[in-house]
């Protein structure tokens, strides 16, 4: 049976009674349509409203689901699935099932990941009522952005729920979350793994339920949100770590060599001088981030070897950390000694206060800095044994 059917139309389902059959009627006239053999799979978690019994009625294929959330259900449907092509989809009737054609034709010609787009920006089309102000003019352009920035990805419509996938791809995106986040996972991951993705325009229509949908636009927007974040240490940490490190000591080592400075009728001393270099430090703790969570995200299969990232880590070693952190603490050292010299010189009394300060803050830094540098080089190096011992990937 499994060799006779091409395409697996899967619906998550909680509870869709009021909708379910006019979806599984569309699925079939659009397998219909697209001249493809195919079944309809509806991913039960739990309902208990009917929904079941009106699928099974109605021809479709249930599957059921006991892990609880949005993303194991779609995956329990997916991992049962019959065809080689599959097609998702909310089960809320805001989504056309009897126009998939497009999605059909781009797997045809080897696509393996093809986006509905719902934005006008991809051809897209948005009824009356269909989506909510936030979702449409923020949530969803702001998120897409953010996901196209971030991973370079095609796909205009980053969080569209038609969307469709060879069998083959989803195995090698691995997914493992099971809530909302599943959107953005398949997504960034299909993208990261170089999989052929593009988009079909398709219009999203008001849902016909009479209750409220299961997505929560603020909760469920900072989860795709965060996991975004997550997946990308670059935009994380790298970025905000070097734009606040180089303000920071470029702006402390500028009062250094001269302070106070005057800026119209704002005065620079010694204040200014404390917050820069803070900024700094805190900048330079960031970029190690950056490469601790990438050697790490590495090491554990959850990001892709990059060669330009694999060049910057042959470069870097342990003794060449340890040489740079020592220089810079001896730097501070040494110009703390000079601080204590001068406290010297009024038999360690009471000195100039600004004065003072201008020699401790930068001293100060220096030696923290340093030892940042040290400690960082060996959990680098730490974290590099078990990026260089992972077993090269078996052939195919």
């Amino acid at each position: 049976m499994s060799d006779a059917i091409e395409l697996s139309i899967v619906m998550p389902c909680l509870n869709e009674a009021e909708t379910l059959q006019r979806c599984i009627e569309k699925a079939r006239l659009g397998l219909e349509r697209a001249g493809v053999r195919g079944e309809v799979i509806v991913a039960d978690n739990g309902s208990t409203d009917g929904s079941i019994e009106l699928a099974q009625k109605h021809g479709a294929r249930v599957v059921h689901v006991q892990a609880k959330g949005y993303g194991s259900a779609l995956r329990g449907g997916i991992e049962g699935a019959l065809g080689k092509w599959i097609i998702m989809g909310d089960a809320d009737d805001s989504y056309d099932f009897s126009n998939i054609t497009g999605f059909v034709e781009k797997f045809r010609a080897g696509d393996e990941l093809v986006m509905g787009c719902r934005l006008p920006v991809g051809g897209g089309t948005i009824a009356p009522g269909a989506m909510p102000w936030k979702n449409r003019w923020l949530g969803n352009p702001v998120l897409s952005f953010i996901g196209r920035l971030f991973f370079k990805c095609p796909a205009h419509d980053f969080h569209c729920g038609l969307r469709g996938f060879t069998k083959d791809a989803y195995r090698r995106m691995e997914l493992t979350t099971t809530g909302m986040e599943l959107a953005s996972e398949m997504v960034i991951k299909s993208t990261l793994k170089s999989l052929r993705i593009s988009e079909v325009p398709i219009t999203l229509h008001k849902d016909g339920r009479s209750r409220p949908p299961h997505l929560k636009p603020w909760r469920d927007g900072w989860r795709h949100l965060r996991f975004m974040l997550i997946y990308s240490p670059r935009w994380l940490f790298l970025v905000p770590g070097l734009l606040l490190s180089l303000a920071g000591f470029l702006t402390g080592i500028a009062l250094v060599v001269k302070s106070p400075i005057h800026l119209g009728s704002v005065r620079l001393d010694v204040g200014t001088m404390t917050v820069a270099f803070m900024g700094g430090l805190i900048g330079t703790q960031l970029v190690a981030f950056a490469f601790f969570t990438k050697v790490f995200a590495i090491a554990e299969g959850l990001l892709p070897e990059q060669q330009e990232f694999s060049k910057i880590f042959r470069v870097f070693s342990l003794e060449k950390g340890l040489v740079a952190g020592l220089l810079v603490l001896f730097a501070g050292l040494a110009m703390l000694a000079n601080a204590v010299w001068s406290w010297k010189h009024v038999e360690f009394g009471i000195l100039p206060f600004e004065e003072n300060l201008r020699r401790l803050v930068p001293a100060g830094a220096l030696t923290t800095l340093g030892i940042q540098i040290i400690f960082s080089s060996f959990f680098m190096s730490v974290l590099g044994l078990k990026t260089s011992s992972r077993k090269p990937p078996e052939p195919k």
